[in-house]
């Protein structure tokens, strides 16, 4: 993707968020704390692919992982206070989508359905 001056931190952040499936493992974690076959369920994504997105999620300091030392060890995934900051801009394209997003055709509506 090529390199914008205009806004270094907006162009970051929908790289972050942009990447397939990270919006939606955002959107499962805001439920609260899950272990990691929780999110897979819920999802329709590999755990390879899971795996990778929370590793990523976990570098940008936006997921927790948390490792239990008991037997078996029970990992658990949580979003941290930067990524609890990301509910509104979740919160808002989902409004924005049931608005304007026709999921029958896969395209964006014209006009709003009200």
């Amino acid at each position: 993707m090529k390199s914008t001056d205009l806004c270094p931190q907006l162009q970051k952040s929908m790289d972050i968020i942009g990447r397939r499936w990270t919006g939606l493992i955002i959107y499962q974690l805001l439920q609260g704390p899950q272990r990691f076959n929780v999110i897979e369920a819920a999802l329709p994504i590999s755990g390879r692919l899971l795996s990778e997105r929370l590793k990523e999620l976990e570098l940008e300091g936006i997921v927790l992982r948390e490792v239990f030392p008991e037997t078996p060890v029970r990992i658990q995934y949580s979003l941290t206070d930067k990524g609890l900051a990301l509910e509104t801009v979740i919160r808002d394209l989902q409004r924005w989508s049931k608005i304007w997003i026709d999921c029958d055709t896969n395209s964006v509506s014209s006009t709003p359905e009200m």
